[in-house]
């Protein structure tokens, strides 16, 4: 039996209007995600907020008015979004990543297919987010309350990608708010620029394409970033694991790593034949084989994590199908810019 399909929240008007709406829409999961923060992790959270508030000052702003329409403590509303201080379960989440594009493609489009993988828990929280705020591109979302994990923009931007484990994280721009800033801009090369903020205080793995036809996948942590491209083939798979020589070094998980790889070489396998259309990728998206590291992933086959949600899209054509839950029983949804 499918789930449930996402809710969509539609919020616009300023910083502080949207940021108010979407709080009020997801009051319940925003105070889920602080109830479970000690003080110390919320005191702790005051340098990440004075970084971000002077560099990102209408951030801080956004969530403020989160915070305020759930009925939240603002500090502590800014904490949940550190993933860097340990709030986010670590090791529980996993995700997956495939990308196709021209020579690759048989309709010649670039097309981008993701699983998110999270604590069980965490499902009934996700919800679909349409941001329009005068002045910046329309937005659309994936995550939990202001939290995002995949996004795109009616500029053409399309933004997914894996949590890797940096071993050299800091104080700085906490980078699951830093998401919230790459998604407001028009161009791959002003993405590319933000996703390398030097006052970020770790990364993701960031895979950036836009439906001009690039792509670029910035893996980074803190202090570092290397930026893949497609090969040859037109193909890029990433998972939560860093794979450039240049990043191995910043791995802080390698009993993870070896687990991600699995995950990443199916991910490559479903690639490497070329000739690949939406109907490939919404197979790929499905795949368990390698359990409890598949590509689809289930509690009942072993794995801490499940995969939450999935989209897929044709970011030529700015079109979304995604779902909740398991790509291999879920409704699908589809989403497009006006």
């Amino acid at each position: 039996m499918p789930p449930e399909p996402l809710p969509l929240v539609r919020a616009a008007g300023t910083h502080a209007e949207v940021g108010a709406q979407i709080g009020r829409a997801g009051a319940a999961a925003v105070r889920r995600s602080t109830a479970g923060l000690t003080p110390a992790q919320v005191e702790a959270s005051r340098p990440y907020r004075e970084v971000t508030a002077r560099e990102l000052p209408w951030l801080v702003e956004e969530l403020d008015a989160v915070a305020d329409g759930a009925g939240a403590d603002r500090l502590a509303v800014f904490a949940a979004g550190i993933e860097e201080l340990g709030s986010d379960g670590e090791g529980e989440g996993a995700c997956s990543d495939m990308v196709a594009c021209p020579p690759a493609s048989v309709d010649g489009h670039l097309w981008v297919a993701h699983n998110n993988d999270l604590p069980p828990e965490a499902e009934p929280d996700m919800v679909a987010t349409e941001w329009r705020v005068a002045g910046d591109p329309v937005v659309f979302t994936i995550g939990i309350g202001p939290w995002i994990s995949v996004g795109f923009n009616s500029a053409g931007l399309a933004l997914t990608g894996n949590e890797v484990s940096p071993n050299d994280n800091r104080v700085g721009i906490p980078r699951l708010l830093h998401v919230r800033d790459i998604l407001r801009r028009r161009t791959l090369e002003e993405a590319v620029e933000a996703a390398l903020n030097p006052h970020r205080a770790s990364s993701y793995n960031t895979i950036l394409s836009h439906r001009d036809g690039g792509v670029v996948n910035v893996e980074g942590s803190a202090t570092q970033a290397e930026l893949i491209t497609p090969g040859p083939g037109g193909t890029l798979a990433h998972t939560n694991h860093y794979v450039s020589e240049k990043m191995l070094p910043y791995e802080g998980d390698p009993e993870y790593a070896a687990g991600s790889a699995v995950r990443y070489r199916r991910a490559l396998e479903w690639l490497a034949p070329g000739q690949i259309t939406e109907q490939v990728l919404r197979r790929a998206l499905q795949d368990h084989t390698g359990a409890p590291h598949s590509l689809c992933r289930h509690p009942e086959h072993g794995a801490q994590s499940k995969t939450v949600f999935w989209c897929l899209a044709d970011v030529t054509e700015m079109t979304i199908t995604y779902g909740r839950g398991n790509p291999c029983d879920s409704l699908d949804q589809r989403y497009a810019f006006d």
